[in-house]
């Protein structure tokens, strides 16, 4: 293996550790910085619903054949910000239902 095959492998396995540990630190503070229990199990759910598909890309782009694997970056591409801003906007109105149906004090 030459210096330059193995500086790609280490760079490759590098930034996905780097990455992975992003995605978990970025999910642990999204459910620990909510406001309520039901906006908790919202972020929860979503977490789950999230690392799901994302798996499940991942392991369509490694067993497809090459065809079809450059073509799931179509729906990918779609439903991404689609599912980020359906949760975003979820999230703000769990909270201000919260909000108004909350006790003053």
């Amino acid at each position: 293996m030459s210096p330059n095959e193995l500086g790609g492998w280490i760079g490759g396995v590098l930034g996905g550790m780097v990455g992975l540990a992003g995605g978990v630190i970025g999910t642990y503070y999204s459910i620990r910085n909510t406001h309520g229990p039901r906006e908790r199990r919202f972020m929860v759910r979503a977490a789950l619903v999230t690392w799901g598909a994302i798996v499940t890309f991942l392991v369509l782009l490694l067993v497809l054949p090459s065809p079809w694997r450059w073509l799931l970056w179509v729906p990918y591409g779609i439903l991404l910000p689609m599912g980020i801003i359906f949760g975003n906007r979820r999230q703000q109105q769990i909270r201000r239902e919260e909000a108004a149906t909350a006790p003053n004090p």
